[in-house]
């Protein structure tokens, strides 16, 4: 489980890249995607299906191997099936923190993927959205941040 301040850390961090941001610009990876980079993060969509090169008007970059430094940590937001292989490729890059996106469900969080990063020495938030920490917290985030933040040690 994720504490406090591995989630304020990632947070802190200017670049980010997001592995799963959709041509769907409806998708809730593309919300996320929007509110970070409009809260002033450089974002970098990541999208290994995408093709078009251009997605959310940013440059789309099939694999986080091919964003252009410097990639603070990575957001993944894809299924859990897929989530360790972001990871290797994370780990393979020296990113040093990578966030694993669980809102309802399962979400992109596995312990393949999380145990990947314990062991490279990878800061690792294993769950939660973004959207319950980026101040100021907005809509249903706000209740989710009330019931589930309290499991996130200060």
């Amino acid at each position: 489980m994720p504490d406090r301040t591995t989630i304020e850390d990632f947070l802190h961090q200017k670049h980010i890249a997001l592995v799963g941001v959709s041509r769907d610009t409806r998708s809730f990876a593309n919300v996320v995607y929007r509110q970070l980079r409009d809260a002033g993060h450089t974002m970098y969509p990541v999208n290994g299906n995408a093709v078009t090169p251009i997605l959310e008007g940013d440059a789309c970059y099939a694999r986080i191997s091919k964003v252009p430094d410097p990639v603070d940590g990575v957001l993944v937001m894809v299924p859990a099936r897929l989530a360790a292989d972001v990871v290797r490729d994370a780990i393979a890059r020296g990113i040093p923190r990578v966030w694993l996106h669980r809102g309802v469900g399962q979400g992109a969080v596995s312990r393949e993927a999380v145990a990947l990063c314990e062991q490279a020495g990878v800061a690792v938030v294993d769950g939660a959205c973004p959207l319950m920490f980026l101040e100021p917290v907005k809509s249903v985030h706000r209740l989710h941040r009330f019931f589930d933040g309290r499991r996130f040690a200060a």
